[in-house]
């Protein structure tokens, strides 16, 4: 031990910085320095004689006394150095000393008798403060932070719990319950993969998967009678042609890629083109390019969703007779009930699509039964309706029939039968992959038979001249009695609010794994859902709402929405094509069925775009505008994060511990606080990062008693709370990893706080002891200021223009998104945001030329304008004498008197 503390006073002497005092020593130094004041004045009052009759006896009755406390003092420090030894901290040693050794008793002791005493002697001093004076500074039941307990467990959690538990009783039953046949072992096999079905969540899935495909049959054959110019030009050909391709586009599109195939690629249960990039992106970085533009044309298209959904269907109102004059004298009454409708959609978000989707998915099993009715009704005994599913009828109409009046276009129209199809992927993380295979077949038979109704009805209603006049005619609402038509209308506002929701929760999605991936800012997301699949994010919320207003603002009904509608989902099928062959051809090494699979499901979608391109000028150029937009948040986003990621360099104890050790002995640099707290994203507990180590020591050195590196690591259980701390064998370093699940509040100031009592039981952490008011109300930690550090690129930085357009541009979508200081709560502690250069090299400047100035006529420097001064004071002194001799030479040496008195003289 004696070792340890010459070495450390060796150590320190070689830096050229003393040892720092503990807490205890600088105390019992002020209380020995007031304690001699007070025996001075004693001393001064009291007679020679007195006095040394006092020192002898005094002298004699503290010799042992002196030695017992010295003995005292020796074990006390003993055992903190071992305690500190213990627990892994650093114990500054100090050369004893005459005046150290007399410091015997603790710190408070000593403290307080001096100021007793100094009392006593001195009257005066009663400002002096005191022990008791200290307890009237704090705020007692004035401020009440938030405090961490052992002992209390959430309702949510003790719910979770119960669901758990009551979920492995029925686990344990089943599997005591042997299977005796086939198939009840194939079922229970079955059940316990990764495609299991739940009654429940076929419910939840209906409401949340298919809102958007389910909404199609609203407007997808009002479109096309637009394109023929009306319906007395629908013919039996171009009608069975249209439905034969609707039939086929549906089956290959959403029943084969993505149903079948697409649905089997899946990355953790997730599936959309963000999860199915980061399953193909070692492959090739090449893949990331169509990843961004399919994300960004679905998150654009996710816009118009609502929009075009929730406006076709309140303006079926329009069909009800009773509200013809209502509708007539407002016009605007549509758009002013669709905004409505929108707003408390997006409102209801934040209670999660778990609650939504089950009160949703009851609604949509009827909505999908009553479109099944009602083209089956339509329908009745003409199944010739049916000579559709044939193939053949539809190439021929696409490709040779002159009836065709829309042309290629008309591939346009029947892409709108199939916008549901990528949202299906997107949100099979929320439901599961086996009920989506359960419920599909329901789903699909509904559409096809109100399809088919639609076009039964067509053909019969060719030759009514009554319908030649109606504008935007809709058969989905033309083919109803005017009775059913209001039930029609109510189901179809819930089934475009579903359709919405179905959209909303895909770009949820989509954005949280746009955001893992380093292509979006970190946003504040939370879990209202059991599930963390199941998710909402309320900047992503806004700004959607924002976005679909201002569609229906530009475009006001659903018929100009539809012009603009299903062009940028073209882009995203053929992205997500190009992945998935990519992934068949790389993974599953089926080479020939990848390229049988993109050659096909290419030409078929490629088609569809050339014939949305129809659409640019009416209405699809908003969203292509929406898509480069996001695109390009996208890309500056992700380029600006690997230029700071070729910066980041990480620290290793042997390079950061021996300067943080000499500061924080340094007492001749105060505190600047006495918790210095940094919120990192780096979860690896045994290095440091250079932000940190910069910002500490960048201009005036940030001593303090305690340095704190904190990340936030999100777990896939919902109610984790773990911490590790890592102090390198110090009292005045911790890295600390706080693992918490995705439903617990990352507050990490409350946390933080438990930590540090926690520390300081187990005595890794020394006391901080606070007299003073405090925010937080704990008076057993000091002073805490947390650090953020943002970066900021240097002008002479050697880095390409693009580089630093991207950076600056994601600077800039960083600050309007937020930063951490509200997701973690530290609003109240007032944190510092320090900005700190981008570490890039820069380039050489090159060097300045020094020019000789003229020589100037009056003096510049300072000892010319002394010696100036100098001259001008030696001038107006050699001017003054002068003119005192002038003066006294020219007085005479005769006494002048006036002319009458010389005259009376003679």
């Amino acid at each position: 031990m004696e070792d340890t503390k010459s070495s450390s006073v060796a150590n320190a002497s070689l830096e050229g910085v003393e040892p720092e005092e503990s807490e205890a020593e600088q105390a019992a130094g002020a209380a020995t320095t007031s304690t001699s004041t007070a025996k001075q004045s004693e001393k001064s009052e009291k007679s020679e004689k007195s006095e040394k009759s006092e020192k002898s006896e005094k002298a004699k009755a503290t010799k042992p006394r002196t030695k017992s406390k010295a003995s005292k003092t020796s074990k006390t420090k003993t055992g903190a150095v071992q305690s500190g030894s213990k627990a892994g901290g650093r114990t500054s040693a100090r050369p004893t000393s005459k005046a150290g050794s007399k410091t015997v008793r603790s710190a408070k002791a000593v403290e307080k008798t001096a100021v007793d005493k100094a009392a006593v002697s001195n009257p005066s001093s009663k400002a002096s403060m005191t022990a008791e004076d200290t307890g009237a500074l704090r705020l007692k039941g004035i401020v009440k932070p938030p405090s961490t307990s052992h002992h209390i467990v959430l309702p949510e959690e003790r719910e979770e719990a119960a669901r758990a538990k009551k979920a492995a009783s029925k686990a344990g039953r089943k599997a005591a319950r042997m299977p005796k046949t086939r198939l009840g072992r194939w079922w229970r096999n079955f059940q316990s993969g990764p495609d299991r079905i739940s009654f429940a969540m076929c419910i939840v899935a209906l409401g949340v998967v298919y809102g958007d495909i389910g909404t199609s049959p609203l407007y997808m054959a009002q479109s096309f009678l637009s394109g023929q110019g009306g319906i007395q030009y629908a013919d039996r050909q171009s009608v069975l042609g249209m439905l034969s391709l609707l039939f086929w586009s549906i089956t290959l599109i959403t029943t084969v890629k993505y149903v079948f195939i697409a649905m089997r690629i899946d990355n953790k249960g997730e599936g959309g083109i963000f999860a199915l990039f980061s399953m193909v992106r070692r492959y090739g970085k090449w893949l990331a390019v169509p990843a961004m533009i399919g994300g960004a044309a679905f998150l654009a298209d996710s816009v118009l969703t609502p929009a075009v959904s929730i406006s076709s269907a309140v303006e079926g109102l329009h069909t009800i007779p009773q509200l013809d004059s209502t509708f007539d004298g407002n016009p605007n009454l549509t758009l002013m009930i669709t905004v409505v409708i929108i707003v408390l959609l997006f409102a209801i978000q934040s209670r999660g699509t778990e609650r939504i989707g089950k009160v949703f998915g009851i609604v949509v099993m009827v909505w999908f039964s009553f479109l099944a009715v009602v083209g089956a009704a339509n329908i009745g005994a003409d199944w010739s309706v049916f000579e559709a599913l044939n193939p053949w009828p539809g190439i021929r109409f696409l490709l040779f029939d002159p009836a065709n009046k829309a042309g290629l276009a008309i591939m346009g129209t029947v892409f709108l039968a199939t916008t549901g199809a990528e949202a299906l992927y997107s949100d099979m993380g929320h439901v599961g992959r086996g009920n989506i295979y359960a419920t599909w077949p329901f789903i699909k038979v509904a559409l096809i038979l109100n399809y088919f109704g639609q076009g039964a009805w067509m053909l019969r209603n060719q030759g009514n001249e009554r319908l030649y006049g109606i504008p935007s005619l809709n058969p989905f609402f033309q083919m109803m009695t005017p009775s059913i038509r209001s039930v029609a209308v109510i189901l179809s506002v819930a089934a475009g609010v579903i359709a919405s929701q179905a959209l909303i929760t895909g770009a949820f999605t989509m954005i949280s794994e746009a955001t893992s991936l380093n292509w979006m800012p970190h946003l504040q997301v939370r879990y209202p859902a059991r599930t963390r699949g199941q998710l909402y994010i309320p900047t992503v919320n806004l700004v959607l709402c924002v976005a679909t207003l201002t569609v229906l603002a530009l475009f006001r009904d659903s018929e100009h929405i539809t012009a603009a509608y299903g062009l940028a989902l073209t882009v995203t099928m053929i992205t997500t094509t190009i992945l998935l062959a990519a992934y068949i051809w790389c993974a599953w090494k089926r080479r020939v069925f990848a390229v049988v699979f993109a050659l096909a499901f290419l030409a078929i979608q490629i088609l569809f775009f050339l014939a949305s391109m129809s659409k640019f000028l009416h209405g699809g150029w908003f969203t292509m505008l929406l898509t480069l937009l996001i695109l390009g948040i996208m890309y500056t986003w992700d380029q600006g994060t690997k230029v700071e990621r070729s910066q980041r360099r990480h620290m290793w104890p042997k390079e950061f511990l021996p300067a943080l050790d000499v500061l924080h002995r340094d007492f001749k640099i105060p505190y600047y606080a006495d918790n210095l707290v940094y919120l990192t994203s780096d979860n690896e507990l045994r290095r440091l990062d250079t932000d940190i180590f910069y910002s500490i020591f960048a201009n005036h050195p940030k001593r303090a008693r305690a340095w704190w590196a904190v990340s936030v690591q999100v777990t896939d259980d919902p109610f984790t709370r773990e911490y590790s701390v890592e102090n390198f064998g110090t009292s005045f370093l911790f890295r600390v990893r706080i693992r918490l699940g995705f439903k617990v509040s990352q507050n990490v100031a409350t946390y933080l706080h438990q930590i540090m009592h926690d520390l300081i039981k187990d005595g890794t952490l020394p006391r901080q002891s606070s007299i003073y008011p405090k925010v937080d109300a704990d008076s057993e930690i000091g002073t805490i200021q947390y650090v953020l550090v943002h970066k900021a690129l240097m002008p002479e930085s050697k880095i390409t223009s693009r580089g630093a357009t991207s950076l600056r541009v994601k600077y800039a979508i960083r600050h309007v998104a937020g930063n951490p200081v509200k997701w973690f709560g530290l609003t109240a502690y007032n944190p510092v945001v320090e900005i700190q250069p981008l570490f890039v090299s820069t380039h050489k400047v090159p060097a300045l030329k020094r020019v000789a100035l003229r020589k100037p006529k009056r003096p510049v420097t300072l000892q010319e304008i002394r010696a100036e001064q100098r001259d001008e004071e030696e001038n107006a002194r050699a001017a003054e004498i002068s003119a005192r001799e002038s003066h006294e030479y020219s007085r005479p040496s005769f006494e002048l008197k006036p002319a009458s008195s010389v005259g009376r003289g003679k």
